[in-house]
């Protein structure tokens, strides 16, 4: 058995570019791994490939993306070795990470498994291929393969490494409540979109990230709009002290950025008075890989 840390991410800013002609939004978005992790196990002594999960909301069936993913990996794997069936898993999930929340926890989870399998099996395929598995599971899935702070583009699936990002302390606010991304994107008014002023610089000057300058979210025009709770979320960590705040993805969840641990610490004593809000303490992971192996060696980067 192996176990595989799976980290949540957070977009440091999200511009909508556009609707595609299949439905989906093309994005210019800067996504970065931060330290808040679930614990993915695999155990290879199973005659059949299952998932679990410690939290009731993720399913324990076959449209876990964490069992799709497997699935797609010993299909290929079988095929690749001429083997008349793949062989059995067992997937269990720690959940740390909140569900349905714009962090990115199941495509997390499934790209954990990506890795953590192919590492099991003597890395039979290479990062690349890994990532194009990935892509047929969802679109932020390369992200957490490719496991540093890149800028993503088309669907989020066209990565670009985004290096020398400022690391700052996170304070992770989840509200409590879930939201549809379906139901975000289909009330998107692009009309009423805000960033592409605020990311001219660097989408034209490739300019270095500035937190206080650069934090957008296209997605929070409907969100704050329809969702008083992230509004007031955000609202609080402003005036906790935080250099930006921002909903991560389509939410629930909102961050706050901070200088130092100090300043972040006191802002989670004082907020975690608010008993309807779970707050998440982190850092943003700039240099290593996000995820992260561990084993009876100890722990190790997945680059």
């Amino acid at each position: 058995m192996i176990k595989i840390l799976s980290p949540a991410k957070i977009n440091m800013f999200l511009h909508v570019t556009g609707r595609r002609p299949d439905g989906y939004h093309n994005l210019f978005t800067l996504m970065c791994p931060v330290g808040l992790y679930d614990e993915v196990s695999l155990e290879t002594d199973s005659e059949a490939l299952s998932v679990i999960c410690s939290h009731p909301d993720v399913p324990d069936n076959e449209t876990n993306l964490a069992y799709c993913a497997a699935r797609h990996f010993l299909q290929q794997f079988a095929s690749q070795h001429s083997l008349p069936q793949h062989p059995g898993l067992k997937i269990s999930i720690k959940k740390r990470i909140p569900v349905a929340a714009g962090l990115g926890g199941g495509s997390s989870n499934a790209a954990a498994v990506l890795h953590g399998i192919n590492h099991l099996f003597g890395n039979p395929f290479s990062v690349r291929e890994l990532m194009a598995m990935g892509l047929d599971i969802g679109a932020d899935v390369p992200f957490f393969i490719f496991g540093k702070p890149a800028i993503a583009t088309g669907i989020g699936e066209t990565l670009q490494p985004f290096p020398n990002l400022v690391s700052y302390f996170v304070l992770l606010i989840y509200p409590g409540i879930g939201v549809s991304t379906a139901e975000v994107y289909k009330n998107l008014d692009l009309g009423l979109t805000n960033c592409e002023k605020k990311l001219k610089e660097v989408l034209l000057k490739h300019e270095a990230y500035d937190a206080a300058q650069h934090s957008c979210n296209d997605l929070e025009s409907f969100t704050l709009s329809r969702y008083p709770e992230i509004r007031a979320a955000k609202k609080s960590l402003l005036k906790q002290g935080a250099v930006a705040a921002l909903m991560s993805g389509s939410g629930s969840s909102v961050f706050g950025l901070f200088d130092d641990l100090q300043a972040a610490s006191s802002a989670k004593l004082l907020l975690d008075e608010i008993k309807t809000w779970k707050l998440f303490l982190a850092e943003m992971i700039v240099l290593d890989s996000g995820l992260r192996i561990v084993d009876t060696a100890g722990e190790f980067d997945m680059a």
